[in-house]
């Protein structure tokens, strides 16, 4: 059985389309993680696939539609894990949890794409149901909007930011990480609460 070759000596396996586009966005996300979408080219993703070109071409006709290919499987794998109907004492272990299984995916999602203009909405659209989720949960809790508002906001800042973090420290304590990060979420909440 031939195949097509990253190199032109080494035969590349025939997988079933959807396997291969799977392979494909997979070794994608490992090298836009690295070095970035800018500084990343198709040619770079072929290697890191260990396919040619050609047969990049024929499952994405563009840098820029594999990327948000990319970053809509890392939402979808985040969703599968997380849920998106409402928060619970599990979304945050959940959210660990996905960040643990696919931390290149998830830098990608909330590090990277959100200073890139061409991929920002994205993760704006991503941000706004998180907080619009969260904020339909806190409002029976905090009683001032504005604040409900803030925290909010902030809830969704300090989860990102907490598994980013934790995922850059080389995953210190994974077994009490989700617990860390949860008590820094509900001092966020307790904060809004707070009447002075």
């Amino acid at each position: 059985m031939s195949g097509e070759s990253a190199t032109g000596t080494d035969p590349v396996r025939r997988l079933p389309r959807a396997q291969r586009r799977a392979q494909i966005l997979d070794a994608a996300t490992r090298a836009f993680a690295r070095t970035g979408y800018a500084d990343t080219s198709l040619d770079d993703v072929a290697l890191e696939a260990g396919i040619s070109r050609v047969l990049l071409y024929r499952h994405f006709e563009s840098k820029s539609e594999m990327y948000r290919a990319v970053l809509d499987h890392a939402c979808a794998r985040l969703e599968e894990r997380v849920g998106s109907d409402h928060f619970t004492d599990q979304s945050i272990p959940a959210f660990l949890g996905a960040a643990a299984e696919d931390p290149d995916g998830f830098r990608l999602l909330f590090h990277h794409a959100a200073r890139e203009p061409e991929f920002r909405d994205l993760t704006d659209d991503l941000t706004r149901a998180s907080t619009e989720l969260a904020l339909r949960q806190l409002r029976e809790i905090i009683p001032e909007p504005a604040w409900a508002r803030w925290a909010a906001r902030m809830v969704f800042t300090v989860a990102i930011e907490g598994a980013i973090a934790w995922l850059d420290a080389d995953r210190p304590d994974p077994d009490q990480a989700a617990d860390r990060i949860d008590a820094a979420v509900h001092g966020v909440i307790e904060a809004a609460r707070a009447s002075y």
